[in-house]
């Protein structure tokens, strides 16, 4: 497949959007980067799934700020068939992967 069909297919895709083919791609070009922002964790939703919510990073000696409504956000750094013991307040850095939040935070 030429390079010029690779773009014609992504484009297809992207289009697509939720009356398309439920696959989803991420394309991230040299200097880009994919979407990560720091969270906190306000408590254990089910397992490794955790409710969390995005906070803004201050200066020194500032605690963050707490902005948005909570979501949900999985730990890939426990087991997903066992109950979560990540402990309420702490702060992770959090990506956005297909169509779910997920961190890594080791317990």
């Amino acid at each position: 497949m030429s390079d010029f069909e690779k773009q014609q297919v992504l484009e297809r895709l992207a289009r697509a959007g939720d009356a398309g083919p439920k696959e989803v791609s991420m394309l991230v070009s040299p200097g880009g980067m994919a979407v990560a922002w720091a969270v906190k964790v306000e408590g254990n939703f089910a397992y490794n799934v955790y409710n969390v919510r995005a906070v803004t990073i201050g200066g020194p000696g500032m605690l963050p700020d707490e902005i948005g409504d909570e979501m949900e956000a999985v730990n890939l750094a426990e087991d997903f068939l066992q109950a979560g013991q990540l402990a309420s307040g702490t702060y992770v850095v959090m990506h956005r992967v297909g169509d779910r939040n997920v961190f890594y935070a080791p317990v």
